[in-house]
């Protein structure tokens, strides 16, 4: 993977730094990580909020950065781009406030949100690493792989 980063381009670099600020700041606002009048936190965050949205955001970045100037081997994976989008996602829940969530409350209820949601919040970070993690290793492999088909290969 690290040989595939090393002959990434300047541009890909680019948008991955800008992806990943991107990310931060559209999951870092709304969960109110970011303090602004507009949104609002009623359970603080905890330690683990910005370490684990920092991490999400790199490699988020970086997957979004592969997709920039693919090489034209590289056929679309409808697996990595899910396993992008359910990361990023699960991410946005993970460091979001359990109370302050309408789908969370709606669901559980504010009792409920505090009894069981909070409680898997760290698991659910721990799987969009996981998936964002998994889906840039796919997508940074399938570009020092060798093609298999002598019809990829004449192409």
């Amino acid at each position: 993977m690290i040989a595939a980063l090393r002959l990434w381009p300047a541009r890909r670099w680019l948008t991955a730094l800008a992806a990943g600020a991107a990310f931060v700041l559209v999951v870092a606002i709304p969960t109110d990580l970011i303090d602004t009048p507009i949104f609002g936190r009623e359970v603080p965050p905890t330690w683990w909020s910005w370490p684990s949205l920092i991490l999400s955001s790199i490699l988020a970045g970086l997957l979004v950065g592969s997709y920039v100037a693919a090489p034209a081997r590289m056929g679309d994976d409808r697996q990595v781009q899910r396993g992008g989008w359910v990361g990023s996602a699960l991410t946005y829940f993970a460091v979001g406030c359990p109370v302050c969530n309408k789908l969370v409350l709606l669901a559980l209820g504010s009792a409920g949100a505090m009894t069981w949601f909070e409680p898997i919040q760290p698991l659910l970070q721990v799987a969009a690493v996981v998936l964002l993690a998994w889906a840039l290793r796919r997508r940074l492999l399938g570009e020092i792989s060798c093609p298999t088909d002598l019809k990829e290969v004449h192409a």
